[in-house]
């Protein structure tokens, strides 16, 4: 590419619809996870840049240093692992909510990554690519590849794609302010394990692209930790699951935004304007997508 040119990088967000966190760690100290994630089409959008250094910024402004945002570890760690210097200019605006877990950090870092892939002429499928995602984050790995798909290790380990869910209405609720850090989600969970829920329904429903079966299998075993440290999410979950045209709902990842799978684009709609101002909560309407980041060239 032409150095005088820029990217744009839409990065989207996912929903954990099966997330299973064992009691036991790898050798890096990280919960094992059985995990079926899918993107949705609620993005962060990235422009990237030729940069006499690196430079991050986000739209509203971070309140941390930018050195300790996901693009900047994701671009430092792609200058190590080829020996050049990652000098962009990258500027992030921002609509996924932070401590949400709808995988915010890892998006914008797999975005970044692939954009200075673009930039670079390096194929997305070389084995250091993979290398320098699960080195940021263990969802990082998932947004690479963009269709649901099934991970193992610490959730960073990539074992099935399925058939997209494309244009699946769903709706989007969390507390307006606030969140759940994922450190403490887990700290919270080793002190009062779950049961893990039942895995092999929901991957043979993704085989067979059985929706009903699917929805049916909806589980996060990690959601009893994101309602004690934020008992707003659960007073949100048994609301959410009361409301008409709801097929299934749990929490994301680690939260605190609570998904609604939902019979039709209305219903969905209907409960983010109904938590939005009968509640005064964060609401959001989506759809399932097909695929991780998508590059266009300015």
């Amino acid at each position: 590419m032409p150095d005088s040119r820029f990217i744009l990088v839409t990065a989207p967000a996912k929903v954990n619809l099966y997330l299973g966190v064992h009691p036991e760690r790898d050798e890096r100290g990280y919960h094992l996870v059985d995990t079926v994630m899918t993107t949705l089409d609620l993005t962060d959008t990235l422009a990237i840049a030729p940069s006499d250094h690196l430079m991050v910024r986000t739209v509203p402004e971070a309140d941390f240093p930018m050195e300790e945002n996901t693009a900047w570890r994701a671009a430092t760690a792609m200058g190590e692992a080829f020996g050049r210097e990652p000098n962009f200019a990258i500027l992030i605006d921002k609509h996924i909510p932070v401590r949400s877990g709808l995988g915010g950090p890892s998006t914008d870092a797999a975005a970044t990554i692939m954009g200075i892939c673009r930039y670079w002429g390096i194929d997305p499928t070389d084995a250091r690519i993979d290398a320098v995602a699960r080195s940021i984050g263990a969802d990082v790995p998932f947004f690479l590849y963009g269709p649901p798909a099934y991970f193992t290790g610490a959730g960073d380990a990539m074992q099935e794609i399925y058939r997209p869910l494309t244009g699946t209405p769903v709706a989007l609720v969390k507390p307006l302010d606030g969140g759940v850090s994922t450190a403490e989600a887990y700290a919270r969970f080793d002190a009062n394990p779950q049961e893990l829920p039942e895995l092999e329904g929901m991957l043979e429903a993704m085989r067979t692209h059985d929706e009903q079966q699917i929805f049916a299998h909806v589980a996060n075993n990690l959601a009893a930790a994101a309602c004690e440290l934020a008992p707003e999410v659960a007073e949100i979950l048994t609301w959410i699951r009361e409301q008409p045209g709801v097929r299934a709902a749990d929490v994301s990842g680690s939260g605190a935004v609570v998904f609604a799978v939902c019979d039709t684009q209305m219903a969905a709609e209907a409960i983010a304007l109904s938590a939005i101002n009968d509640h005064g909560w964060w609401g959001q309407a989506a759809k399932m997508g097909e695929g991780g980041p998508v590059i266009a060239v300015g």
